[in-house]
C-alpha cells in the first residue's frame, strides 16, 4: 500500500532516563532525511563495515547504525550486547571501519586490558552519541586507537539526529553544527533565542523532529510548539561559528544557594584525575543550601583515595560554590540498556545526606 512522507513509520520509545518512556512517532520523511544526512556526514559507502553495539529498538542503533547502512548497501555486523573484548575481536575479524557507541562504551574500550591484543587499524571513524563524552575520554581514546571520534546530537524525538561535527572542522567537546534541513536555537526562559555564549534550552525544528508522542497529547504539547520547535530539556550554548555545546540536562542542574551548578562541568574535571575511572555528579537535598553538590566516584583498580582528596582536587579548579562537598565510592555506575548512566538509580548513602 502506498505511503506518504508524513505518515508514521516507527514508534521509538525514549530511554526514560528522566521519567517514564514515551513513544516518539517518526514519519517516513524523518527516517529518509536522517539516513541521508547521517550517511552524508559520515561518508558511509558500500565498502564500509559498521559495528552495531546499540539495541535496534533505540533511535541511535536503529536510524544511525541500521538504516544508514542499509541505505547504501554497507555491511552491519552485530553483537548481542556490549562487551569490550568482543567489540575489539569483531573490529579485527570483520575489519570494521565505523564504530558507533555511547560514552561509557568508549571509556570501557579505552580501559580494556585486551585492547593491545587486537588489530583495530581498520577503524576510520568513531561516532559518539546518546550523551556528552568527556573531553578527557575522547582525547585519550583517539591517542590510543588512532581514530577520530565525531560527536553528534539527537534524541529519540529527532530520530537520533540534529547536529553533527562536520568533516572540515571538528571541535572536541562540541556536538557540532545543525544538519541540513534543521534549525537549532538556544532559548531563554521567555522562549526568545539567546546570543552566542549564553546558556539556555536547546530547541530544534525541521526534517528530523517527530510528529508527536503516541497517545500522549499532553506530553506532546509540553515539548512541541505549534510552529514546530521541539524543546529538548537540554541546556547548552552556541559559539559565534554556529557550533553547539551541551552544558547539561535541565533536570540535572543543581541549584546550590541560588547558584546554578552544571554536573557535566564537574564530571569533566573529575575525569581528569588519574585515579578516577568514572564519576557522576548529582544534587543532594540540603536544608541550608537547598541542594548540595555530590559526586559518586569509581576508582581505577589499585588506587585508593579519601573523599576529601577528591573534593580538594575539584575545588582547586572551579568557583567555590561548585565543588562536591559530598563524595562516595561505587564499584560501578548504574547504566541502562543503551549504556547511558542512570543517575536516578544512584543510591546516596545515608551518611552523606544532609
Amino acid at each position: 500500500m502506498p505511503r506518504v512522507g508524513d505518515e508514521v513509520a516507527v514508534i521509538l520509545y525514549t530511554s526514560g532516563t528522566t521519567g517514564s518512556p514515551k513513544g516518539a512517532m517518526l514519519t517516513h520523511d524523518n527516517l529518509v532525511h536522517t539516513c541521508h544526512n547521517v550517511g552524508t556526514v559520515l561518508g558511509v559507502g558500500p565498502d564500509d563495515v559498521t559495528l552495531g553495539t546499540l539495541p535496534l529498538f533505540h533511535s541511535f542503533g536503529q536510524t544511525v547504525a541500521l538504516n544508514s547502512a542499509v541505505r547504501v548497501g554497507a555491511c552491519l555486523t552485530l553483537i548481542p550486547r556490549f562487551d569490550p573484548t568482543l567489540v575489539l575481536e569483531r573490529i579485527e575479524r570483520d575489519r570494521v571501519t565505523i564504530f558507533l557507541g555511547v560514552p561509557t562504551m568508549f571509556h570501557a574500550l579505552l580501559h580494556s586490558p585486551d585492547r593491545q591484543r587486537f588489530d583495530t587499524s581498520s577503524l576510520r571513524i568513531c561516532v559518539s552519541g546518546g550523551a556528552s563524552i568527556p573531553v578527557e575520554v575522547l582525547s585519550a581514546f583517539e591517542e590510543q586507537f588512532g581514530c577520530v571520534i565525531r560527536e553528534g546530537y539527537g534524541l529519540s524525538e529527532t530520530g537520533a539526529a540534529g547536529t553533527f561535527n562536520p568533516q572540515g572542522k571538528r571541535k572536541p567537546g562540541s556536538i557540532g553544527t545543525a544538519l541540513p534541513g534543521t534549525e537549532v536555537s538556544v532559548l531563554g526562559r521567555d522562549g526568545v533565542a539567546l546570543p552566542a555564549g549564553e546558556v539556555g534550552e536547546i530547541a530544534l525544528r525541521g526534517y528530523h523532529v517527530m510528529k508527536g508522542y503516541w497517545n500522549r497529547d499532553e506530553a506532546t504539547g509540553e515539548v512541541l510548539s505549534d510552529d514546530g520547535w521541539l524543546r529538548t530539556g537540554d541546556l547548552g550554548r552556541v559559539d559565534r561559528e554556529g557550533y553547539f555545546y551541551i552544558v547539561d540536562r535541565k533536570k540535572d542542574m543543581i541549584i546550590r544557594g541560588g547558584y546554578n551548578v552544571y554536573p557535566r562541568e564537574i564530571e569533566e574535571i573529575l575525569y581528569e584525575h588519574p585515579a578516577i575511572s568514572a564519576a557522576a555528579v548529582l544534587g543532594i537535598p540540603d536544608e541550608a543550601m537547598g541542594e548540595e553538590v555530590g559526586a559518586a566516584v569509581v576508582l581505577k583498580p589499585g588506587y585508593e583515595l579519601e573523599p576529601a582528596e577528591i573534593s580538594t582536587f575539584v575545588k582547586q579548579r572551579v568557583a567555590g560554590y561548585k565543588y562536591p562537598r559530598q563524595v562516595w565510592f561505587l564499584d560501578q555506575l548504574p547504566v541502562g540498556p543503551t549504556g547511558k548512566v542512570l543517575k536516578r538509580a544512584i543510591e546516596i548513602p545515608a551518611e552523606v545526606t544532609c
